[in-house]
């Protein structure tokens, strides 16, 4: 935490050790406060049987997606718990930041990790196959999940337990072709599945739903990890267009949240992308001169 600096993840303040009465040693860490979490807000919009607007729902990825690719680049942190409720909301500024890290850790080539991690629902399916070299594309995995609970307003895969996630999963995107399983995990050789076909991602959202949002939505949960975009590529993404237009407000009104304040995150893309993601009246106004690419 200490090593970790960005506005869409949560700060570490302070630290100390403490001992209870039967000298059990405690590490208590003193964060930032941030009023709510992003199921609270989802809560909200339950109770009241209303769908959260589109303007929050791509404000609040958008970050989500800032905020992982900054983890996963500089200090090449997987979270491997995103979900709504590690998702901190200012409900004036509507800045998002990740927290509770508390099942993150560095990801390195050739060293195993536990598969049992991440909480069910937002579980990617290599997991769900003991994958133990895994990337840091399980948490984009379960920031679509988070995406898509947002525009349906409900779980989009409510496994009852490990086995239940993947028939879900199986019910929208199909069986998973051997291919698809190997990439996933190349030891698992167990294929009896029932043949299910890819349920149209079109008919998962109701009919007026932006095809941006689908298509989002298609790109971050596909089985082969390698598929899965990137948290950069992600925010890169024409369904957030409207955050990067000139005159974009909140529906309050107040001006949105920073969110083109990349940091270490960019080193290594492409200028074609950086030029996606930071719009050209950012660039003017902050001075900034990033080449265009050839042909543009």
């Amino acid at each position: 935490m200490r090593l970790m600096d960005h506005p869409n993840v949560v700060s570490l303040r302070h630290c100390f050790f403490s001992t209870t009465n039967n000298d059990e040693l405690f590490l208590n860490l003193v964060m930032e406060y941030v009023p709510e979490s992003l199921y609270q807000v989802l809560e909200h919009y339950r109770s009241v049987n209303q769908q959260m607007p589109l303007i929050y729902v791509k404000l609040y990825t958008y970050q989500i997606f800032q905020g992982l690719a900054y983890i996963h680049s500089v200090p090449g942190v997987c979270h491997r718990d995103v979900k709504p409720q590690n998702i901190l909301v200012n409900p004036l500024t509507h800045q998002v930041k990740l927290c509770d890290f508390g099942s993150a850790k560095v990801l390195v080539n050739g060293e195993t990790n536990i598969s049992y991690i991440c909480s069910r629902y937002y579980r990617a399916p290599e997991l769900i196959f003991g994958a133990t070299e895994y990337t840091t594309s399980i948490d984009i995995w379960s920031a679509g999940c988070v995406l898509a609970e947002l525009l349906l307003g409900q779980p989009l895969f409510p496994g009852e337990n490990a086995v239940d996630q993947l028939v879900e999963i199986i019910k929208v995107l199909g069986t998973p072709t051997r291919e698809e399983v190997r990439c996933m995990n190349p030891n698992y050789n167990d294929f009896r599945f029932p043949q299910i076909k890819a349920h149209p991602w079109h008919k998962i959202f109701h009919k007026r739903m932006p095809p941006e949002a689908i298509d989002l939505a298609s790109r971050l949960l596909q089985y082969s990890p390698s598929l899965r975009c990137t948290a950069l590529e992600a925010c890169a993404h024409p369904f957030f267009d409207e955050l990067r237009e000139p005159n974009a407000r909140l529906p309050t009104g107040r001006p949105l949240p920073p969110i083109f304040n990349f940091r270490q995150e960019l080193a290594g893309a492409s200028p074609q992308l950086i030029n996606r993601l930071i719009p050209e009246h950012v660039r003017r106004l902050n001075g900034l001169n990033i080449p265009h690419p050839v042909g543009m």
